[in-house]
């Protein structure tokens, strides 16, 4: 197994371990909204361990880059965040749920990107991505208002 598969299954495992916070996005401190939470719910009990650790790993966190750390924070992070909002019983807020969760987490690789990246055409796509995606979470958020009980 290749060190990029193990290393995506450590997060996968990782991400199981995670506490449910939400979810924000340091550029205009967007969070999580209120009707995607799902209370009282373990993530560490779903079953999603793989068996890698980041600490037993290929890539030890203490061997990872700033960039490859700062990925891996959003990446656990919107896992998580994820995984909470698909819970939701009804299939239409649980897909805006989820949607909502993704798409934070592609701003926070954008950011990422920006903050790492040295190419001016990656750092564009990545700022076009977060402008789009900031206008989709907000129009999904205004449904959730309007649509979820």
């Amino acid at each position: 197994m290749n060190v990029f598969v193990k290393t995506s299954l450590a997060i996968v495992g990782a991400t199981a371990l995670l506490s449910l916070a939400p979810l924000v996005v340091s550029a205009q401190e967007m969070t999580y909204p209120e009707k995607c939470k799902t209370e009282g719910m373990d993530m560490s009990k779903m079953g999603m361990s793989m068996g890698g650790d980041m600490k037993s790993g290929d890539m030890p966190m203490g061997e990872m880059t700033d960039y490859q750390k700062a990925s891996m924070d959003g990446m656990k992070s919107m896992h998580m965040t994820m995984m909470q909002g698909i819970m939701k019983k009804d299939a239409d807020v649980s897909f805006i749920c989820g949607m909502i969760a993704h798409h934070m987490g592609a701003i926070s690789m954008s950011e990422v990107e920006l903050k790492y990246g040295d190419n001016k055409e990656a750092k564009e796509m990545a700022q076009m991505v977060i402008d789009a995606q900031k206008k989709e979470i907000v129009d999904m958020t205004k449904w959730l208002d309007k649509e979820a009980k």
